[in-house]
């Protein structure tokens, strides 16, 4: 049985398949229930974007466990040429690879980024296929990420201010058409208000589906 658990912001460990991943970890953020010290084991470590929130601990995890990071090329390139000690797996938009007991998709985001472009991951094991959004406003392409990778679980940003707000992530919820939606970025910075509660309320409203509300530390399992 797979799990994700919530570490606060856009952070996530995930149980899928044997394999321990982490998305996005900054471990730091004020919600984290663990410290990066905590972390003994990880396989691969997927970051969307290069801005610190997301970035965040990648590093430094890799190098305590020897996980291998996954992002977009330029990142990969910038992470190496920064002197870490680990290895990148560099891709870019396209379509499935296998990377080793999964496969991954980088699919679209729209943000900003200084190394390459921001993406969000589509994770296919034999358990499930996740779908992590990273930071993103909402675009119609969302529904062709629906429709090629039927994602099982998709973790959305509802903040607002740098990404979609609770409004937009449930139309979202409507192209993307996942059984179970994860909530996050939300609450850690005072810009970033948009609630779980205001979700639902238009998830239920545009498209309803199962929303899983984790407190930081909770898993939810699959």
């Amino acid at each position: 049985m797979g799990y994700i658990k919530w570490l606060g912001h856009a952070a996530f460990e995930v149980e899928l398949d044997g394999l321990r991943l982490y998305f996005d970890p900054w471990i730091e953020n004020p919600k984290s229930p663990i410290k990066v010290s905590d972390i003994s084991k990880a396989d691969f470590i997927f970051v969307t974007h290069d801005h610190g929130d997301h970035l965040g601990n990648a590093v430094e995890i890799a190098e305590r466990t020897g996980a291998k990071i996954v992002a977009i090329f330029d990142l990969c390139q910038a992470i190496k040429e920064g002197g870490a000690k680990v290895e990148c797996i560099d891709m870019n938009i396209g379509g499935l690879s296998d990377i080793g007991g999964v496969s991954v998709a980088l699919v679209p985001a729209l943000h900003s980024s200084a190394h390459g472009s921001p993406v969000g991951f589509v994770v296919k094991g034999k358990e499930a296929t996740i779908y992590h959004a990273g930071d993103t406003g909402i675009f119609m392409d969302m529904q062709l990420i629906g429709e090629l990778y039927k994602p099982d679980i998709a973790m959305l940003p509802i903040g607002g201010w740098y990404t979609m707000g609770p409004y937009e992530a449930a139309h979202a919820v409507k192209l993307i058409k996942p059984k179970v939606v994860i909530p996050m970025h939300y609450g850690t910075f005072p810009a970033i208000k948009g609630s779980p509660e205001e979700f639902i309320k238009y998830v239920q409203r545009i498209y309803p589906v199962q929303v899983i509300v984790l407190e930081p530390g909770q898993k939810f399992e699959f």
